[in-house]
């Protein structure tokens, strides 16, 4: 009798255990945070706040927003590898902040990969090099013949130190054999500004921040950073083709979390991120605002993560760039 009545509790506790493993986490419960780690107003603000309005219906909670700016998005960046794993506090890393900052910066607060969970890229674009309609050039050539006659005299407005916008830069002067002078902002609408402003004589910014400048004639693009043209401004050559071959940059906006977040949230955030992505709606808009949709999985950003470290810690060293 004892041994008939045992096998069916051990049967019991076979069937139960595994479904028991398999129940889903309580999540979410509550608002989610996305934190953005630049200024509000440019194109990770904007992606960003178009990510968490797609995300709100799918996940059944609101969606906060909140921007983190300064140091290049490594306060940011550093802000949410330290918060809690529980799904509720969670980045719009960027191109700096995440690949481009650990070969920049000495002592990062932050492992850009124990301490991150990739989630899934949401979208990528390129930069526009905009000068100031005062300054008497008209391509990017002219732009490098005139930084030769004037070293050390002309000044490009960027993101923030460590960013995209302040190693295209870098990388242009690099190449150029030229000395530019670097001034960082908050984030790329500031950078913008001061362009227009004419506080500074040029500056590298998102597609998506040039593209209303260039229609109203307050700057004259010189080229855009990307490998092909961008079909917002087809007459407009690539930086490669018309001064630098070779000259690419791309920046790409990625969802990520604390690092020890459980699995089974990241891929239930991942899926509804893909489901965001894929909508007609979300991808017209994208490319309003240039940018190119993407929305992979968390394995295939991961591993892209760790191709553009590569990438950057070259341009990093090739160039001698160095965090002010």
């Amino acid at each position: 009798m004892k041994r008939a009545s045992a096998l069916p509790a051990v049967m019991l506790c076979l069937l139960i255990g595994p479904e028991a493993d398999a129940q889903p986490v309580d999540w979410p419960v509550k608002p989610i945070r996305i934190v953005v780690p630049f200024a509000p107003g440019g194109n990770t603000d904007v992606v960003t706040r178009m990510t968490a309005q797609g995300l709100q219906p799918l996940l059944g909670q609101s969606m906060i927003v909140e921007n983190r700016s300064g140091a290049g998005g490594v306060i940011a960046m550093e802000y949410v590898a330290k918060s809690a794993p529980d799904g509720y506090t969670l980045l719009m890393s960027s191109t700096g902040p995440h690949v481009i900052s650990p070969s920049l910066v000495a002592k990062l607060p932050y492992d850009p990969i124990k301490d991150i969970a990739p989630i899934s890229n949401v979208s990528s674009n390129a930069l526009v090099l905009m000068v100031h309609p005062s300054l008497p050039v008209r391509t990017a050539k002219e732009l490098i013949a005139l930084a030769r006659r004037m070293p050390g005299q002309l000044s490009y407005g960027s993101a923030g130190v460590g960013g995209t916008t302040h190693l295209s830069g870098e990388m242009f002067g690099s190449m150029a054999g030229v000395k530019l002078v670097h001034v960082p902002f908050r984030g790329g609408a500031p950078a913008t500004a001061a362009a227009l402003g004419g506080e500074v004589a040029m500056t590298f910014a998102n597609l998506s921040d040039a593209l209303p400048q260039i229609k109203a004639g307050k700057l004259r693009p010189l080229g855009v950073t990307s490998a092909t043209r961008q079909p917002q401004l087809p007459d407009l050559p690539t930086i490669g083709e018309a001064a630098l071959p070779g000259y690419e940059v791309i920046v790409w906006n990625g969802l990520i979390a604390p690092g020890a977040t459980s699995p089974e949230i990241i891929n239930r955030l991942a899926s509804a991120v893909q489901k965001v992505v894929r909508e007609p709606a979300f991808r017209t808009r994208l490319t309003e605002i240039g940018s190119v949709p993407i929305g992979d999985t968390p394995e295939q950003f991961r591993a892209f993560v760790a191709r553009e470290m590569a990438r950057w810690a070259k341009v990093v060293k090739d160039s001698g760039a160095k965090a002010e």
